[in-house]
């Protein structure tokens, strides 16, 4: 029984596999490799799409915005006017910017200045009409027209405008809405230019005849607030006005106040601080504003000529008043300083 079982066993091992056709092994090989690489392939493929989706970012400009520009730098704008088309200038950046001060500081001058820059455009006190500052919704309407480049006047360089903006004086609407005005010039990226001056005598006395000359035009009938020639300076300073020597500490304590607060309020914007005398005695300053707006150096130019030069004894028609109320305070530097 034992031999029949071994004999059963022996006889099964010996069973030969019957022998594959060449042909069809080499096509079942054939298969077989062909659905491997098939698989690989697809399997590289998913590997590549998914490190491209990683790693590729796909940066453009649509509709003339470059939102990729701002990540790197926030002031760099691209307009899209709606009254005109930039043209070639479409692809050039363009930086806002607001002049800050007060009258008879020295902004008309400031802003001929940066306005004979070829790329500048400064648009003036546009905020002095009522009904642009009647409340917060047309303040930003207005800043939203000059800022899209929709804002013409004879400083609008258009298309090829590198810097825009306006001057704005602390009485117009400024100091009534700050934190909204702080909050839309931040998100619009503007860059703020105080221009203030540090003799604040000398403003009241250009303040003062400024007033009296609205009513009197002493230039042949004609009001000028800022001049051109000598000839017009000379006859605008023939006219001394009388200074309140009661109230005037308290005036130019409440000029002081009025600038600090100015300052205060608008800190945390991107901003640089100029005084007119240090323009006038420093013209390197301009160059210093130029590189802040972030455009290309000029020598920048104006034709306008200051109308009180010199002593200020020359210009106030009650000196000696105002001269014994202000010696001896904080403010008996302003009778010697010049401009």
């Amino acid at each position: 029984m034992v031999e029949n079982f071994c004999s059963f066993f022996k006889d099964t091992l010996n069973l030969k596999v019957p022998k594959m056709s060449p042909l069809i092994l080499r096509m079942t090989i054939l298969v077989i490799a062909t659905v491997c690489g098939v698989y690989m392939c697809s399997v590289c493929l998913k590997q590549i799409n998914s490190q491209t989706n990683s790693t590729i970012e796909v940066i453009g400009r649509p509709d003339g915005c470059c939102e990729a520009d701002n990540l790197e730098s926030p002031y760099l704008h691209y307009p899209q006017p709606e009254t005109f088309s930039r043209a070639e200038c479409a692809e050039n950046p363009v930086h806002f910017f607001v002049i800050i001060s007060m009258q008879r500081s020295g902004s008309g001058w400031f802003e001929t200045l940066l306005n004979s820059h070829m790329n500048i455009s400064s648009n003036g006190e546009i905020f002095s009409y009522n009904d642009r500052r009647d409340n917060i919704s047309s303040i930003i309407r207005t800043l939203d027209r000059v800022y899209n480049l929709d804002w013409f006047n004879s400083a609008s360089k258009n298309e090829c405008s590198a810097a825009v903006g306006l001057k704005w004086m602390l009485n117009q609407g400024l100091m009534d809405y700050p934190k909204e005005i702080v909050e839309y010039f931040n998100r619009r990226s503007v860059s703020a230019i105080f221009l203030f001056r540090r003799n604040l005598l000398r403003r009241l006395v250009s303040v003062l005849a400024n007033s009296f000359d609205r009513h009197a035009k002493l230039l042949n009938g004609t009001h000028k607030s800022h001049v051109h020639s000598l000839e017009e300076a000379e006859a605008l300073s023939n006219y001394k006005p009388l200074i309140n020597s009661t109230s005037i500490i308290s005036d130019l304590k409440e000029a002081e106040f009025t600038m600090a607060q100015a300052l205060a309020y608008f800190n945390s914007t991107r901003h640089i601080i100029l005084y007119y005398e240090d323009l006038i005695q420093n013209r390197s300053k301009l160059m210093d504003v130029q590189d802040f707006l972030r455009i290309p150096r000029m020598n920048l130019t104006s034709r306008q000529v200051k109308i009180h030069k010199g002593a200020l004894r020359e210009h106030i028609k009650n000196w000696e008043d105002v001269n014994k109320t202000l010696n001896g305070t904080v403010y008996e530097k302003y009778l010697h300083l010049d401009y």
